[in-house]
């Protein structure tokens, strides 16, 4: 008979804890659920750090709920301990708290550097309105002009035809 047609022939497949440890796995193996057996290598880097009786005396400790997020902390632990056994994780932590320092004196020193061309440019227009103010005509055949919605506009008195509106870029050509 095949072992799938008979539920008392049903074999296990071990986790991968219980196969790295040579032993079997039961039904309600603690480590089966958390380290099957295609994350052999991710065990097999917890156990050589922490070892799988403080594994699984640390999960126990742990509620159930929580108990998926334990396993990827140590697992994510193990290897940088493995990468780094004097800082490990703090390590890295490190390095990404002086890398965000350093984003943010990068950030200060943009923003300074907008500021001071903003302050530029507003000279640089400030300077332009005073030169064009110092260059408009004094007097003109258009005194009598009115600027009507930024239109220059004369009435026929003035030349003696009917009303004439020049837009408000020809008056500063004059």
């Amino acid at each position: 008979m095949d072992a799938q047609m008979d539920p008392m022939r049903r074999v296990r497949r071990p986790c991968a804890a219980c196969r790295m440890l040579r032993r079997r796995c039961d039904d309600d193996c603690l480590l089966a659920p958390y380290f099957p057996l295609e994350e052999v290598e991710s065990f097999a880097v917890v156990h050589k750090v922490f070892g799988a009786s403080n594994v699984i005396k640390m999960l126990q400790v742990v509620e159930e709920r929580k108990r998926e997020d334990a396993v990827k902390s140590m697992v994510y632990e193990a290897r940088t301990r493995l990468r780094d056994p004097v800082y490990a994780s703090a390590g890295a932590i490190f390095h990404l708290q002086k890398h965000v320092q350093d984003l943010l004196e990068q950030l200060a020193l943009t923003r300074a550097r907008i500021l001071e061309s903003q302050g530029q440019a507003n000279e640089l227009l400030s300077s332009l309105m005073d030169m064009q103010y110092h260059h408009q005509p004094k007097t003109t055949i258009f005194e009598n002009a009115v600027i009507e919605n930024g239109d220059i506009v004369l009435d026929d008195n003035i030349l003696g035809s009917n009303l004439i509106e020049f837009p408000a870029e020809c008056y500063w050509n004059l």
